[in-house]
């Protein structure tokens, strides 16, 4: 009987297809985890800037701008609609000048009853102290009345006493004149003292209508003086700027109508990346260039309240003042954070904005750049300063990595 024999062959060759299958995907996982992601970049799109030891500057470079030193704003007390306009923006005026005429007729209205309703309340007390002034009067003539009818008593008593005594008269005589004259002592007394009474109260009310009269005559001056705050004046002499009413425009109480520069210096204003809020302090030094002379300048005021990123500081001249300045004028402000050094330096570049300063695509060779880490330190308007990760001599790219972010190889192709 005939044995029937297999071939084997083709069970040996699918499993050799299954290791080669594995192998190939083992291979493409490890490439796809280990393999450092790679992108072709043109050269000729890329900067390349070397590293280099040098003399960092520690300076920060600001736009500033002429103002003047002193200045007053111009606000309006009563609102009202621009009637008359009786200068121009950058005309010098005068402390005390007229500038604009506002009309307000609800609020004149308002103002002439308040100034009706005062007087009308004036009028009523010093009537009132007319009145008093006059029961004054008439109690000081009772009181002479009736001193008369007490000296009249008196007198008729000692001239009775006397004739009684001398038995003149008779005795009912006598005690008629002695019962009056009680009567008319007993009388003065009383009135005496109601009257010194009502004269106290009589003082103290017409010291408190005195007093009401003191302060409603204040009122009136302030009502009258409100009433002239509808002229609005100037109240510093200098150059006027900022200023644009137009006529019928309608402005607001505490509106500012725009401002009067005292022309008696000169100051620098300039916004500050926040950045520098800490390094940057009164007194610190600085320079501008006007003409081709150098001007030494210093910080005077640090405003601290950060908006949009930004700061605000204003700065004096040290001494010398340029000649010719006009407000409003742009500089360039040089200010020396602290003294010079060497550094190792790299160029400021687009990298920064990607990678805040920790990492940079350094050449390994002329066709390829790697990442690496890095550490920055101080930075001026030229150069940062590299504290760790690079040396000098080192190439680097220093434009945008917009596209590079999510890479670590940049092969240079030209």
């Amino acid at each position: 009987m005939d044995t029937i024999v297999q071939n084997k062959k083709p069970k040996y060759k699918i499993i050799l297809l299954i290791l080669v299958g594995i192998l190939t995907l083992s291979a493409l996982l490890y490439s796809s985890v280990f393999r450092k992601k790679t992108l072709n970049v043109d050269a000729s799109r890329i900067s390349i800037r070397e590293v280099k030891e040098g003399k960092f500057d520690d300076i920060v470079i600001l736009n500033g701008k002429i103002e003047a030193l002193n200045s007053a704003l111009i606000n309006v007390v009563e609102g009202g609609a621009v009637q008359d306009i009786f200068v121009e923006d950058g005309a010098m005026v005068t402390k005390g000048q007229p500038l604009v005429r506002l009309y307000n007729p609800n609020t004149e209205l308002g103002y002439l009853q308040q100034e009706t309703a005062i007087i009308e309340q004036i009028n009523n007390l010093k009537n009132l102290k007319i009145s008093l002034t006059n029961q004054e009067l008439e109690l000081e003539k009772e009181l002479i009345l009736i001193q008369h009818d007490f000296t009249d008593a008196e007198q008729q008593y000692e001239l009775d006493k006397r004739l009684f005594q001398k038995e003149i008269i008779p005795e009912k005589d006598y005690n008629k004149s002695l019962e009056n004259f009680n009567y008319q002592s007993k009388r003065k007394s009383v009135i005496q003292t109601s009257v010194k009474r009502e004269k106290q109260a009589r003082v103290a009310q017409i010291s408190s209508i005195n007093q009401a009269l003191e302060k409603m005559e204040r009122n009136l001056d302030i009502l009258r003086d409100n009433k002239k705050n509808f002229l609005v004046l100037a109240n510093a002499s200098g150059r006027l700027s900022s200023f644009d009413p137009s006529l019928g425009k309608h402005i607001n109480a505490g509106e500012s109508l725009g401002k009067i520069d005292i022309m008696d210096g000169y100051k620098i204003t300039a916004k500050v990346d926040e950045y520098y809020i800490s390094r940057l302090k009164p007194a610190q030094s600085g320079t501008i260039e006007s003409s081709g002379k150098t001007y030494g300048v210093m910080i005077s005021k640090v405003l601290p309240e950060v908006k949009d990123g930004q700061f605000q500081v204003e700065l004096v001249f040290k001494n010398e003042v340029p000649a010719d300045l006009k407000i409003g004028m742009s500089f360039s402000v040089k200010l020396f954070l602290s003294e010079s050094s060497e550094s190792l330096l790299v160029a400021k570049g687009a990298f920064y904005q990607e990678t805040a300063g920790k990492w940079i695509f350094v050449l390994d060779g002329d066709k390829k750049a790697v990442r690496r880490e890095i550490k920055l330190g101080r930075e001026n308007p030229v150069y940062y300063e590299v504290t760790e990760g690079l040396k000098a001599g080192d190439r680097v790219i220093t434009s945008s990595y917009e596209d590079y972010k999510n890479v670590e190889v940049l092969e240079l192709k030209d």
